[in-house]
């Protein structure tokens, strides 16, 4: 039997505010660190400053070697890839050029393919074959893992002693990891929770108070409950750290570009406006998710009414107007 591996060498793609706190958590967890970007004037700039720009503030020690090459991720033990999940299979596709997939990739997305469906740990498998996928969700902003606030996110994989062991490798005492075997679960909660934090920021935009926003996301979280069932989510994951946490954090913070993107429509700006140059990951997901429900026969008229808004086919108003009018039932 060939000994279990160490993980001692862990690879970052993407070094943006997400990719460098996780680097820094890694770190933490006593592993040695590559972060990878592929600007490699932005590279140069981290490893003179020691410092990452969209994480300002915080240094990164030198067990974190950032690189503009590709190769200098061949024989990390495991890939980290924290790159939105519109470009994460680009990400793949360039790193199964460079090297074959001797070791696990983790994705740190929170999406749905817009061109095709599919959740994170399956864009991963389609990009690169051979890739034994992981995902890693949850409540968390890279602000409070950056500065070694205590976080606690999930990774899990189809293979338990896989999510195990990673788990097990980047966790430290600020940063715990749980590990599950449901990898669907965990995509499904880290997707759909954005679109519901965009619906909680359109509430608090138009005035509507807290009461407003507390009904909204718990039938929000119904409707995410409803869809993660329908596609293969377990139940108990979907109210763990990667469903119901996520939701709890993201619905109730402008440090959400989520729920800030909502916050701007309730307030009256235009999609493109509200946007103002960052990312909102819902704003991709909310148009597929929607689809993927009506195709299984799910109802989820938040996100309908979300990705509507986001296409310019209502407005926020009556949006709105056309949830309130929906007609009562009884709770499920």
């Amino acid at each position: 039997m060939s000994p279990a591996p160490t993980y001692s060498t862990i690879g970052v793609v993407g070094a943006g505010s997400y990719g460098a706190a996780l680097a820094l958590a890694a770190s933490r967890a006593g592993r040695s660190v590559r972060l990878w970007a592929r600007d490699a004037a932005a590279i140069a700039a981290i490893e003179r400053t020691r410092q990452a720009p969209r994480l300002p503030g915080i240094d990164l020690p030198e067990t974190i070697q950032a690189t503009a090459e590709l190769a200098d991720l061949r024989h990390c033990d495991a890939l980290i890839v924290a790159v939105p999940t519109q470009s994460l299979r680009a990400a793949c596709g360039e790193l199964a050029k460079a090297f074959p997939p001797r070791a696990p990739v983790i994705s740190a997305a929170k999406g749905i393919e817009l061109a095709s469906g599919l959740f994170p740990t399956q864009i991963v498998a389609s990009a690169w074959p051979g890739a034994s996928a992981a995902i890693l969700s949850g409540p968390s902003f890279a602000a409070d893992i950056g500065r070694g606030l205590p976080t606690a996110v999930t990774l899990a994989a189809a293979e338990p002693e896989l999510a195990r062991a990673l788990a097990e490798a980047l966790s430290s005492p600020a940063f715990r990891i749980y590990h599950s075997d449901d990898p669907r679960g965990v995509e499904i909660g880290g997707a759909a929770k954005n679109v519901l934090a965009i619906a909680a920021g359109i509430a608090i935009g138009l005035g509507f108070g807290e009461s407003a926003r507390a009904a909204l996301v718990a039938r929000g979280f119904a409707e995410l409950r409803r869809f993660g069932e329908a596609y293969g989510g377990q139940a108990e994951t979907l109210m763990g750290l990667s469903g119901l946490g996520d939701v709890v954090l993201s619905c109730a913070s402008t440090q959400s570009r989520n729920f800030a993107y909502g916050l701007a429509l309730g307030q009256g700006k235009t999609p493109a406006e509200a946007a103002g140059g960052a990312l909102a990951e819902g704003a991709f997901t909310a148009p597929v998710l929607a689809g993927m429900a009506r195709s299984a026969e799910v109802e989820t008229p938040i996100a309908e009414a979300v990705a509507e808004i986001i296409a310019g086919r209502t407005g926020v108003r009556e949006a709105v107007a056309a949830l309130l009018a929906r007609p009562i039932k009884a709770e499920k």
